[in-house]
């Protein structure tokens, strides 16, 4: 089994933590909500990670989490942040730009970071389940897709970023 965590995070209009969405290869993948995401929580949902691995995660997640829960993981474990993989190889942009140029393709296709708050409002104040429904989906190819990601800079081909993530882990 791997040890490489594949984290990415939600936030509210306020900041707030809104989602946590984490994978471990050959484990099913783990998003907690709301009020789900505690300290203890994290700290238990990453516990066989080695390596947490995101897209500008040293810059936005992994700070948020610290500011946000009190939990410093990049005191606990490696970081692996791709944003700095796919500059090296000159792919910029956030990681929708840069799934856009290497053909990765996506479920939440045109739901972008900006719609996460707008959608997390729409469940918190109107009990919009199809609005969670839709950011826990959104969260999710952002977390699969970096398994893709790395597979694709790494240049193992193994998987095909077009059929490697289908929607069902």
């Amino acid at each position: 089994m791997s040890d490489r965590a594949y984290l990415d995070i939600e936030t509210s209009f306020t900041g707030k933590i809104t989602v946590v969405g984490i994978y471990f290869p050959e484990l099913e993948i783990i998003q907690l909500v709301g009020d789900e995401i505690t300290h203890a929580s994290l700290v238990d949902a990453l516990s066989p990670a080695g390596t947490i691995v995101t897209y500008n995660g040293n810059r936005f997640d992994l700070p948020v989490i610290k500011k946000r829960i009190g939990l410093d993981l990049r005191a606990q474990f490696l970081s692996c942040d791709l944003m700095y993989d796919c500059w090296r190889q000159g792919f910029y942009g956030g990681l929708k730009g840069v799934e856009n140029q290497l053909g990765i393709s996506r479920q939440t296709k045109g739901v972008t970071g900006g719609d996460a708050p707008v959608l997390w409002e729409r469940y918190e104040r109107k009990g919009d389940r199809e609005a969670l429904e839709l950011l826990l989906k959104y969260n999710r190819d952002d977390v699969m897709n970096l398994v893709v990601l790395e597979q694709l800079l790494s240049g193992r081909t193994e998987f095909s970023a077009q059929i490697w993530y289908s929607g069902e882990v």
